[in-house]
C-alpha cells in the first residue's frame, strides 16, 4: 500500500515536470518555473523511497540510468534557474525527461 502511494506521487510529480517543460515550448522566452525545483526534489525523494521500499529487489539496470538522467536534469535546472533557457538545453531537458520515463516503463 505504501509503495503504491509513493509510486503514484512519483508518477504525478514526473508528469507535472513534463507538463512544465511542455509549456515552455510555446513561450518565446523560456524561463523555468520556480516550482520546478520543488517538483524535482519530490521526484528525487520519492525515487529514493521507492528504491528503499524495494530493496534488495532493485532493478539496477533501470535505477542507474534514470539516476544519471535526473542528475543531469538537476544540473541544467540549477544552472538555468531564473534565467532564459536556450532552445537546445530545453530540448535536452525534455529529451532526458522523456527518456527517463521510457526507462521506467520498460519491462525486460
Amino acid at each position: 500500500m505504501i509503495f503504491n502511494t509513493v509510486l503514484i506521487i512519483h508518477f504525478s510529480a514526473f508528469l507535472i515536470f513534463l507538463m512544465m517543460l511542455t509549456q515552455l515550448f510555446f513561450q518565446e522566452k523560456k524561463i523555468l518555473n520556480k516550482h520546478s525545483i520543488i517538483v524535482g526534489a519530490v521526484i528525487l525523494l520519492t525515487g529514493i523511497l521507492l528504491s528503499v521500499l524495494r530493496y534488495p529487489h532493485i532493478n539496477y539496470y533501470k535505477i542507474i540510468p534514470k539516476s544519471v538522467l535526473f542528475i543531469l536534469i538537476s544540473v541544467f535546472c540549477a544552472i538555468y534557474s531564473k534565467k532564459p533557457v536556450p532552445d537546445k538545453v530545453h530540448y535536452l531537458l525534455f529529451l532526458f525527461t522523456f527518456l527517463a520515463s521510457l526507462i521506467a516503463v520498460y519491462k525486460s
